[in-house]
């Protein structure tokens, strides 16, 4: 026989741990079908019979179909920037002051979060989510470069975030390669490689045209743009691809 809870705040403590394990079946219920059959073709009954759940307790947990996918890809989004913010206080803690280091620090780590995960990544990449997705990932996508900009510690200018973004892409690009190769050790070399071509990009850093040629345009765009981060994704750990 089942032990009662013999207290308030016994019982509370029971049925939350009650609803956590009912989110997380039904979060890797819902991960694995949508892997399997795609977000538009997967059903919600499919989830909840996979997940040992109901229809009910599942609208009730996360509100349908398309809250799950979301409640996936923040998870994801989460996982990959703990992991870089974790890579890069570690780099700090050793010493590590240069940007360009603390920059490929997070890279890799991100990089790795892709192989490791890399059913829930081509899921992400694939293009097949719930309304508004897109509009979401593009967002999200400004928000890393805006976190990388930071850890790189550029000027506010058209030039720098150009240049931010291209790194950003790179690493973007670099973790669905990952996320596709077909070993380990092929998603080494892709990760290395990725590594590499950030390594050359900055180089030389952003391009700097003549002072002479620029000092005008530099000071408008400064003034037509006074708000164009919003200042809230400039974390300091630093993260690095959307």
């Amino acid at each position: 026989m089942a032990r009662q809870p013999t207290s308030r705040s016994s019982t509370g403590a029971w049925q939350w741990q009650r609803t956590a394990q009912t989110q997380r079946a039904l979060l890797d219920a819902a991960r694995e079908i949508f892997t399997e059959q795609g977000f538009t073709e997967a059903s919600i009954a499919d989830v909840v019979e996979r997940g040992g759940s109901s229809v009910g307790s599942l609208y009730h947990h996360f509100g349908g179909k398309s809250e799950l996918f979301l409640a996936l890809w923040q998870e994801h989004q989460a996982a990959h920037e703990a992991a870089a913010s974790e890579a890069v206080a570690a780099a700090k803690l050793a010493g590590e002051a240069d940007p360009t280091e603390l920059f490929c620090a997070g890279a890799r780590a991100f990089l790795e979060g892709s192989w490791q995960r890399r059913d829930l990544a081509m899921l992400f990449f694939a293009g097949d989510g719930p309304p508004g997705f897109e509009v979401l990932k593009r967002r999200r996508g400004g928000e890393w470069i805006g976190q990388n900009d930071a850890l790189l510690r550029l000027p506010d200018t058209a030039l720098d975030r150009l240049y931010t973004a291209i790194l950003t892409s790179l690493i973007g690009e670099g973790a669905r390669e990952v996320a596709l190769s077909r070993t380990r050790r092929q998603a080494g070399r892709v990760i290395d490689a990725v590594i590499e071509y950030a390594r050359r990009l900055m180089l030389g850093g952003s391009w700097k045209p003549e002072a002479a040629d620029t000092a005008g345009d530099t000071a408008g765009d400064t003034a037509a743009r006074p708000a164009a981060r919003d200042t809230s994704t400039r974390r300091s750990a630093g993260t690095t691809a959307g």
